[in-house]
């Protein structure tokens, strides 16, 4: 009687022990703005994998694609994050514009002109500040990942000069792009990304601005579009930032692992984003698109052509700011 006494007592008191496990894991909700075919999306998942790894499986992150915690809204995910209605997000600098219109700064029209350029201000000082400046408004920016330069697709004719555009429905994410299109002539649309292959579908607009390997391809772009030219006319980072009432919430040692967790999740997906972009090209050709790879002289013309978006856009994020990362660049518009 007293064996079988201490066998229900060991295994009442496992079962507590596992109750009490189960509770102290916490699963956390990250919200993201694309679908879950995207380096945005697997990036996500590798951080949730490498948070679960580091913690033991005491910490864990739910993924959200298409800022379905937002109604679908992307530019309203860093701001629930700012608040703390959502713990995690993995979103781009230009969708943060509306909350911090100096994150328009990366984005501005051929700042860059390559990958080791962006690394320059994404790996140091000027990433550093950029992180202080969404500390601001609660977000903690853990670690920089890739969209990518954005290219243009469209339905309509190839585009080789600024003269293409004219008259062009464009679908852009955000009112910088929206400058910067009226400057070429076209007509900007600003819609959010789970509304924009529908649009393209059905007509209502003509073409749209991604990155080719975070966007263009995993979204299927190339069954709506017949065409599309690598003008690089704009680059976008990805981030992945947490709340900071959580951040606070958390030790030192959790927020080491957090951080680490985030800093190779990103790696990766920033990785696989530039992998999967070089070999995009001949991915869209397979599927179809016609591809214009614009010469160094058609990009002259487009840059020329953009001059006063970025000449507005540089004065509203700030003059220094913007010399901060021209001087990181090492060249100067």
């Amino acid at each position: 009687m007293n064996f079988r006494i201490k066998l229900a007592a060991l295994a009442s008191a496992a079962a507590m022990c596992a109750v009490s496990t189960y509770a102290s894991a916490e699963t956390f909700r990250l919200s993201h703005n694309t679908g879950d075919t995207t380096t945005w999306h697997r990036g996500a998942e590798r951080f949730n994998e490498l948070l679960g790894e580091a913690t033991g499986g005491e910490m864990s992150v739910r993924i959200f694609p298409n800022a379905q915690l937002s109604g679908g809204d992307q530019m309203r995910q860093a701001e629930m994050v700012g608040r703390g209605a959502l713990d995690f997000v993995v979103t781009s600098a230009i969708n943060v514009t509306p909350l911090e219109p100096q994150m328009a700064v990366f984005s501005l029209p051929y700042l860059y002109a390559n990958y080791e350029e962006v690394d320059r201000t994404t790996d140091g000082a000027p990433g550093d500040r950029m992180k202080e400046i969404m500390l601001n408004h609660n977000v903690v920016v853990l670690a920089w990942g890739e969209n990518g330069f954005r290219e243009i697709t469209n339905s309509q004719r190839p585009i080789v000069t600024p003269q293409d555009m004219q008259g062009l429905k464009v679908r852009v994410a955000g009112p910088m792009y929206i400058d910067v299109m009226n400057a070429l002539g076209a007509n900007p649309q600003q819609m959010q990304w789970t509304e924009t292959f529908t649009a393209l579908q059905q007509g209502v607009v003509d073409g749209q601005e991604n990155p080719i390997g975070a966007v263009i391809i995993p979204q299927r772009v190339y069954e709506v579009q017949n065409h599309l030219t690598t003008w690089h006319y704009s680059y976008d980072p990805i981030f992945i930032g947490v709340s900071k009432r959580l951040w606070d919430s958390w030790d030192a040692e959790t927020q080491a692992k957090v951080q680490e967790a985030a800093n190779e999740a990103m790696a990766y997906q920033k990785e696989i984003t530039r992998s999967e972009t070089a070999e995009g090209l001949e991915v869209l050709r397979g599927h179809g698109m016609e591809v214009h790879e614009s010469t160094p002289e058609e990009l002259q013309a487009f840059r020329d052509a953009t001059q006063p978006a970025f000449d507005k856009w540089a004065a509203q994020v700030g003059e220094d700011l913007v010399g901060e990362f021209q001087n990181a660049i090492g060249a100067s518009n």
